[in-house]
C-alpha cells in the first residue's frame, strides 16, 4: 500500500505543477451542484483520454508530509471507487480506482462527505497501473444527476467519432466574393485546427439584411452543414474556440470593402452563436 500511495503522490504533483493555483478557487464544483454549464463539461470530455461514471468507496485525507504546496484551505485526499461505466478509455480501466483530489475545506477544517456519492470522474492513466487515475485538473469530478448525465454522454458521443469537429486553433485566412446582383455575395473563413483538419465556415447573403452560414470540416464543400445548434459539440467548437473577433491580418487591406464584409459577416457568425458560458476557470 505504500507503494501505491508513492506512485499516486507523484502523480499528483506532476498534476500540481501544471495546474495554476488559481484554479483551486473552482474546487469547490467539484463537489456541489452549481450551474455547471454545457461548455464546463465540453472543456473536461474533450480534454480527458478517460471520463468513467464512478461510485465513492472511500476516502482517506492525506498527511501533511505527502500534501506539499497543498493551501491551509485545501485537504488532499486518497479516493477510492467503484466504476459504474467507463464511457471513455482507450484500453479500459480496472473495476475500483484509485485517485488523489484536492477538496476545499468549510470553516471548520473539515472536508465534503464524499462516500457513496456518484461523479463522472476525468482523468489521464498512470502508466502501468489499470487501478490508478490522474485527473486532468483539480476540479475534474461532476456531480452525477441526470441532466449531467445526458449531457456528458452525448458529448462523448460525439467526441468518439471519427468526424468529430476538431478543436480551433485559429483563424487562417477569409475573403469576400460579391456576387452578380448588388448586396449578394460570399464570406469564407478558413480556420486552423490542433488537428491540422479543415474547418471552415461560408457565409451567404442574398440582400442587405438577408444572411445565412454554413459549417465544413472536410475537404469536400457539399458536405457542409446548417448552423449549430446550442449544446452540440459542433456548437462549443465554434463558440468556444473562435476568436472573438477576426484577425486584421487575414483579411486585406484595411480600406478594402471586401475586408468590411468579411469583418461583418465574422461578427455575424459571432453573434449568432452566442457566449461560451463557463463557470470553471480553464487552467492557464
Amino acid at each position: 500500500m505504500k507503494i501505491i500511495h508513492k506512485t499516486l503522490f507523484c502523480a499528483a504533483i506532476i498534476a500540481a505543477a501544471a495546474v495554476p493555483l488559481a484554479a483551486q478557487t473552482s474546487l469547490n464544483n467539484a463537489v456541489s451542484n452549481v450551474n455547471t454549464t454545457y461548455a464546463d463539461i465540453a472543456d473536461l470530455v474533450t480534454e480527458a483520454p478517460i471520463a468513467v461514471d464512478l461510485q465513492i468507496r472511500k476516502v482517506r485525507k492525506l498527511p501533511a508530509s505527502q500534501s506539499f504546496g497543498v493551501p491551509e484551505n485545501i485537504a488532499r485526499v486518497l479516493v477510492e471507487a467503484d466504476v459504474v461505466t467507463l464511457l471513455r478509455g482507450p484500453g479500459g480501466v480496472a473495476a475500483r480506482q484509485r485517485f488523489l483530489v484536492d477538496l476545499p475545506k468549510d470553516a471548520r477544517g473539515k472536508i465534503p462527505n464524499l462516500k457513496k456519492q456518484r461523479f463522472f470522474a476525468f482523468a489521464s492513466p498512470v502508466a502501468g497501473r489499470s487501478d490508478m487515475l490522474q485527473l486532468i485538473r483539480p476540479d475534474a469530478l461532476l456531480p452525477y444527476n441526470a441532466q449531467t448525465n445526458g449531457t456528458v454522454r452525448s458529448i462523448v458521443e460525439e467526441v468518439v467519432k471519427p468526424a468529430a469537429p476538431a478543436k480551433i486553433t485559429g483563424v487562417s485566412s477569409a475573403f469576400y466574393s460579391p456576387g452578380t446582383i448588388l448586396g449578394e455575395g460570399e464570406t469564407q473563413i478558413f480556420l486552423t485546427t490542433a488537428t491540422g483538419d479543415p474547418f471552415g465556415i461560408s457565409v451567404v447573403s442574398r440582400g442587405d439584411i438577408q444572411r445565412s452560414w454554413t459549417v465544413s470540416t472536410s475537404e469536400v464543400i457539399s458536405d457542409a452543414v446548417p448552423a449549430p445548434q446550442r449544446g452540440t459539440l459542433l456548437w462549443y467548437r465554434l463558440a468556444c474556440g473562435l476568436p472573438r473577433q477576426m484577425p486584421a491580418d487575414v483579411t486585406g487591406p484595411a480600406d478594402s470593402g471586401n475586408a468590411a464584409r468579411v469583418v461583418a459577416d465574422y461578427s455575424f457568425v459571432r453573434a449568432q452563436l452566442g457566449q461560451c458560458n463557463r463557470t470553471r476557470p480553464l487552467p492557464g
